[in-house]
């Protein structure tokens, strides 16, 4: 039977076919004393295809050995952000096995082996470089080594598997929720009509600037999360070309260099990033002449700082705002160069989605209706459940729908303007999300004996800072620290972008200070925010 689904090895093998000899990737380089860029290294369409069937030889040939049956859950826990990540990853899928993909971002083994146990893996892929020797793992363990020059002599890689032998709702590969719940992340298993779905909306996102060139474009995160993954399967379909750069905080400098010898001409960025080179652009006039050149500057993941948007704006960038989730990927997205701040965002084609109108007198959209007109009704976006990107049933409501907890106000038929989200999560610098009740939680448990009230903020930031109203009369830094202290051991199961573990990350501020909303006494999390932008700004900065 003839499927008409689409994998990401299926794209990949078409662009192969159609693009042979294109740049599929550039990758850096570098003098090691210097850690300067000699040269961006060209990888084709070709190339990279044969790779990752190099790879998936020897990933077939090595699991097999471990008495792996197709089909079986292999753990990758890696960095996600080289070309060598990539070949792991579809190199995998290629052998016919459904990879789980694990970030750095979380460092601690036994959640690693708990996350794999619920999956029911049967192995695990790990980078030695980042990650430490490992033990008391249930399944076989291997290190993610480069298998250029392995000895593969009479290996043999399964044949591609038949589209027509699977189910829609069948598992490809399996992602992890970017915050924890209940001490540990959820696993998000994706369907083979899912990442179909996924692979239709990339392709809309990433649609080719000009047919008379190819789009250069950059890695946005890792590999081992949707909006990487998401971004590539656009590029992928298009023949265009994805750059890996030095560090996903690439300078400004390294910015100009790709764009000068990568040909790079569409930006993706999470905004504290891009905000870093639209700052220096204010100082730097041939910065600012080289980022309004480039035919698209998307953001993703949380709000960009207004200065930053204004800035961008004022001076006619190509600016796109993606809104999307590791359940769903893209959901909604501006109109290039829109031409003016805060864009309103509509639902991407082909999807099916509700916005339903919420109450405001819940507590946890106090704070959020202080950003909004009084007039204005707030609704929430929900994946209903016949779009064909709605994701695994085991995230669904008892409706049926996913509900993102995305809060909106439309401001024009069909489209909307973001208003922040009707829970306690917070979005870190890297756009992956945190659970502040959880830690405020903690807190109140076991420093119920010092601190009288207790808020977590940090949106935009690359980690949690906690603001702490004392009950008792102690000294400052001492209070700070034995707060961190009794945490320690709730935090260190989190991902790093959740974690308190300096007392630097621990305000202590007078009885009364934080700001409460008039009816319900609550602390609200974003004119905390606001009120002490200067000093969180300091703690970032030190």
């Amino acid at each position: 039977m003839v499927s008409s689904l689409r994998t990401h090895l299926t794209v990949l093998a078409q662009s192969a076919s159609l693009y042979p000899s294109a740049p599929a990737f550039r990758v850096p380089v570098v003098y090691h004393r210097t850690n300067q860029i000699k040269s961006w290294k060209v990888v084709s369409y070709s190339q990279f295809e044969s790779d990752v069937e190099l790879f998936a030889t020897y990933w077939s040939r090595t699991l097999a050995a471990d008495g792996l049956a197709q089909r079986s859950v292999v753990g990758l826990w890696l960095g996600g952000l080289t070309y060598m990540d990539v070949l792991h990853i579809y190199g995998i899928a290629r052998a016919g096995y459904v990879p789980q993909l694990f970030s750095l971002k979380l460092p601690n083994p036994d959640i690693i082996y708990e996350l794999l146990h619920k999956a029911n893996a049967r192995a695990l892929i790990y980078d030695a470089a980042y990650v430490p020797a490992l033990s008391g793992c249930h399944v076989p363990v291997h290190t993610a080594v480069d298998v250029h020059g392995v000895d593969l002599r009479g290996a043999r890689v399964p044949a591609m598997t038949d589209l027509g032998t699977v189910k829609r709702t069948d598992t490809i590969m399996m992602f992890h929720t970017s915050g924890s719940t209940s001490g540990s992340p959820k696993l998000i298993p994706c369907s083979y009509g899912w990442l179909d779905a996924i692979i239709i909306k990339a392709g809309q996102v990433s649609k080719p600037i000009s047919s008379n060139r190819q789009d250069v474009t950059v890695f946005i995160g890792s590999m081992c999360h949707i909006g990487q993954t998401f971004m590539f399967l656009g590029s992928l379909q298009h023949g265009a070309c994805t750059v890996q750069p030095t560090e996903i905080t690439f300078s400004s400098c390294e910015l100009v260099d790709m764009i000068a010898r990568c040909g790079l001409n569409r930006l993706n960025q999470f905004p504290a990033f891009l905000g870093v080179h639209l700052r220096n652009s204010r100082k730097d006039p041939q910065l600012l002449v080289q980022l309004c050149a480039l035919d698209e500057i998307l953001y993703s993941g949380q709000p960009m700082a207004a200065e930053d948007e204004a800035w961008a704006y004022e001076h006619g960038m190509k600016m796109v705002n993606l809104f999307g989730s590791t359940e769903c990927g893209a959901m909604l997205l501006s109109a290039r160069g829109s031409g003016r701040a805060n864009p309103p965002l509509r639902p991407m084609a082909g999807t099916k989605y509700g916005f339903l109108s919420i109450s405001l007198s819940s507590p946890s959209s106090a704070a959020t209706s202080a950003h909004t007109n009084a007039h204005a009704q707030l609704v929430e976006l929900v994946i209903l459940a016949d779009s064909p990107d709605c994701p695994d049933p085991s995230l669904r409501a008892a409706d049926g729908h996913y509900h993102t907890g995305d809060l909106f106000v439309e401001v024009a038929p069909g489209a909307y303007v973001s208003r922040g989200r009707n829970d306690d999560w917070i979005k870190s610098s890297t756009a992956l999300r945190c659970d502040t009740k959880a830690i405020e939680d903690n807190v109140r448990a076991t420093c119920g004996d010092l601190v009288a009230e207790c808020i977590v903020v940090g949106n935009g930031r690359p980690s949690p800072v906690v603001f702490v109203e004392a009950l008792v009369a102690m000294d400052a830094e001492k209070l700070r620290r034995e707060i961190v202290r009794r945490t320690r051991q709730f935090h260190v199961r989190r991902y790093v972008h959740e974690r308190i573990t300096s007392a630097r990350m621990v305000v202590v501020v007078g009885r009364g200070t934080l700001p409460r909303t008039a009816t319900k006494g609550n602390i609200r999390r974003r004119v905390v925010e606001d009120m002490f932008k200067v000093q969180l700004d300091a703690i970032f900065a030190s």
